[in-house]
């Protein structure tokens, strides 16, 4: 599975979208049966989604969270095909990915959800449990867990650590959370590119007139993907020797930078 650099959310109660979500750009759609979906509402919403799931239509599926009425019933449509991937909200230990784990009986991988002081302080075992392949940073519940009065600059620190966290449990950057004020673009255009300098790898929608800016933030640019190119092409031609490029050591890590800016662009 690529790194995806927009992740649209689509209700799972309005299946009318589903196929304009897929036509969106969003590099991923996510089906939600979770926040976007009211509770007299879940049964239906999961029967629109199994009507419509099919092996061309690949989707993430947030489901409901471990220890609500329809966790179980959630986990059993991770067996659709065209479900690619599991988003589990409220994620606040490794017990509550291994209870889905259990539930789906596949192999799928898993994007936790911190979005409490319990997540974000057991995110390391999260990070570590099975199937884990992204976190994602859900800030809007994460700030009213938390007391914060504000979605900008305080959570950097916590942005901070799920990079950090993510990079030593050796799995995919994480997601940031949402813009929740759909027509500023421009506030829309700075958090991503706030997240982008942070180390995420992308940044979650809510509407499709969101994916175009996040995409835009995201990709590489022309200078950056020019310095890239350059560094795989030194390095190819080195054979393993010491080299620099505009007077800086080139190490592994640089390289690895390299290649997956280039490897972004491609994709």
């Amino acid at each position: 599975m690529s790194q995806p650099r927009s992740l649209l959310f689509v209700p799972g109660s309005q299946p009318d979208r589903f196929n304009k979500a897929l036509n969106s750009g969003a590099d991923t759609v996510i089906i939600d049966l979770e926040d976007a979906v009211k509770p007299d509402a879940k049964d239906d919403a999961r029967r629109a989604v199994a009507a419509w799931a099919a092996p061309d239509r690949q989707v993430l599926l947030r489901v409901n969270a471990n220890g609500t009425p329809w966790f179980t019933e959630d986990a059993q449509l991770a067996r659709l095909r065209g479900v690619t991937g599991i988003v589990l909200p409220k994620a606040e230990s490794a017990s509550d990915v291994v209870a889905l784990v259990s539930l789906t009986k596949t192999k799928l991988p898993i994007f936790p959800l911190i979005e409490s002081a319990e997540g974000m302080w057991n995110a390391m075992a999260i990070a570590n449990a099975p199937f884990v392949h992204q976190l994602m940073f859900g800030t809007l519940d994460f700030i009213a867990d938390m007391g914060i009065e504000s979605d900008g600059g305080e959570l950097d620190p916590f942005r901070a650590q799920l990079v950090m966290i993510s990079r030593v449990a050796g799995i995919h950057p994480p997601i940031d959370g949402v813009t929740p004020a759909i027509d500023d673009v421009e506030r829309l255009a700075t958090e991503t590119r706030n997240g982008k300098r942070r180390g995420f790898g992308g940044k979650l929608c809510i509407h499709p007139k969101q994916v175009a800016t996040v995409n835009q933030c995201y990709a590489p640019s022309e200078s950056e993907l020019a310095w890239a190119r350059r560094v795989l092409d030194a390095s190819e031609k080195a054979n393993g020797a010491a080299i620099s490029i505009d007077g800086r050591m080139v190490d592994r890590p640089v390289v690895r930078r390299a290649q997956r800016l280039v490897d972004l662009a491609r994709a």
